[in-house]
């Protein structure tokens, strides 16, 4: 185990520790979490991490010196629970959705972005994982209080609860690109969960 008693960032690097996020995942390759760069450094100097990949810039820890990781991998591995109950919001929906209309793909500003119910509320829809999805101000507009069908409107995904790997995203954290290999798009909602009739 290599000492972790003082971490240096280099200048340049201080000012980003404070904001900067780094991907865990499991030894399995799974996603399991987000953790601050100064956490994700002390995993890697107890030898309890390792780096998939990282930063052009360093940093440097005692003696030693190691690239800025972006994605680490646990050596052990991590039980983790395989339902988890997450409450349906407009923040988790939207960050379910990846801030994408889910009917015309658009990505606007998020204070553009609304909250539809697929069948509207009026005609006994529920607020439910499988009846809300993130839509932009102009498509919801016109969808209205109309089902699919009346609106001749598509949905460009079936939605569902987010699985486990979703919790990433739930604090709010920016992504790095080089995240998007280790997130495969089927990881995000639950393929096995049950279906909502009455939605």
């Amino acid at each position: 185990m290599r000492a972790v008693a003082q971490v240096y960032f280099p200048l340049g690097v201080r000012e980003v520790a404070a904001m900067a996020s780094v991907l865990v995942l499991n030894a399995t390759y799974e996603p399991l979490n987000v953790v601050s760069l100064r956490r994700a450094v002390v995993l890697l100097l107890k030898d309890k991490a390792e780096i998939l990949e990282a930063a052009d810039q360093e940093i440097r820890a005692a003696s030693c010196a190691i690239p800025v990781p972006l994605v680490i991998r646990l050596v052990y591995y991590v039980r983790v629970p395989r339902r988890v109950t997450i409450p349906v919001s407009r923040r988790t929906v939207l960050m379910r959705d990846r801030y994408t209309c889910q009917y015309c793909g658009a990505q606007p500003a998020k204070a553009n972005l609304t909250i539809d119910h697929i069948i509207p509320k009026v005609r006994g829809g529920r607020t439910s994982w499988e009846n809300v999805v993130c839509a932009c101000k102009a498509c919801n507009l016109r969808k209205g209080a109309k089902t699919l069908e009346q609106a001749n409107m598509r949905l460009r995904s079936q939605p569902g609860p987010p699985r486990y790997v979703a919790l990433v995203w739930l604090a709010g954290e920016p992504s790095h690109d080089a995240w998007n290999k280790y997130i495969p798009a089927h990881l995000w909602c639950d393929d096995d969960a049950p279906q909502d009739e009455t939605a």
